[in-house]
């Protein structure tokens, strides 16, 4: 105690955190998590080194998985099932899509496992659990950079120039981050209980993907539907990011209001939930 005292004249009082239940559906206590900004940053950067090493391919394997995803779209929806791409080379079109599927479909898988694979640390030492998965999203960023450069050689090759949208791209981004942090609260939350959600998640992710724009034009969508198909909102996203960036037409309202309605809900209803069930989290995993 002694030591503690001369260390700098600082009382031992002041660096003493007491760890109480949350109390009340108002507790997310979300200035701790900025608290802990630091250890957020530590943690996606060693999920991006750790994910890479030992590996041939290194970071090229964030540019394989979407180049070779696209051409195999290209050849079978684009050139044999002759899909409609609006007037815009299917490659890019296609490619354009992948980059922020990929980028959602990745982080939320992740984000799923973040509490269960973070075992040791959970039960060992005490930090907001919000920045497992948090920073499992924020590390799906650096591969989405690196596959975003493919895009840019592709609509210079194709010359297509982006439209005065571009400005709008970050908000696009932020979409598919939030979608794929506010389910992934959900997942993770229950994965600590029920391990089936670790097999689950691919699967529903797979789905997903054909439920979405990706490999075809939302205008295959019959109009009467397309409220409904804007429940998804990988749609909203998916459709910004071919308005930004290949001039395709404005995404319409309901295609970007009902998404962020959406998110918003899932967000929202994840923060509670996780906060809700994390003080279980040690005593179950």
């Amino acid at each position: 105690m002694e030591a503690v005292k001369n260390l700098k004249g600082i009382h031992p009082a002041a660096h003493t955190t007491v760890i109480t239940p949350s109390k009340g559906w108002l507790s997310l206590n979300l200035r701790e998590v900025w608290a802990y900004r630091e250890l957020l940053g530590i943690l996606a950067w060693r999920d991006v080194t750790v994910r890479y090493k030992q590996s041939i391919a290194g970071v090229g394997w964030a540019i394989f998985q979407p180049v070779m995803t696209a051409l195999i779209f290209a050849v079978i929806f684009g050139k044999f099932a002759k899909l409609p791409s609006d007037g815009i080379p299917y490659p890019v079109y296609t490619y354009c899509a992948l980059l922020p599927w990929n980028y959602f479909a990745r982080s939320l898988g992740s984000a799923s496992d973040s509490i269960v694979d973070s075992s040791h640390l959970v039960t060992k030492v005490y930090f907001p659990r919000l920045i497992l998965p948090i920073s499992k999203v924020f590390a799906g960023l650096i591969d989405f950079l690196i596959a975003f450069l493919i895009l840019v050689g592709m609509m210079a090759w194709y010359k297509i120039s982006p439209t005065w949208g571009l400005i709008y791209l970050p908000l696009f981004i932020l979409m598919a981050t939030l979608t794929a942090l506010g389910i992934g609260l959900w997942f993770t939350a229950l994965n600590v209980k029920y391990r089936d959600v670790r097999f689950l998640v691919p699967f529903i992710s797979q789905v997903w993907m054909y439920a979405s724009p990706v490999a075809y034009s939302i205008s295959i969508v019959p109009e009467n539907l397309k409220w409904l198909y804007s429940l998804n909102p990988m749609v909203g996203v998916i459709e910004g990011f071919r308005w930004a960036l290949l001039g395709k037409a404005a995404p319409s309202y309901e295609t970007m209001m009902i998404p962020m309605g959406i998110v918003s809900v899932l967000l929202v209803g994840g923060f509670y939930y996780f906060r809700r069930t994390e003080k279980m989290f040690a005593d179950i995993i």
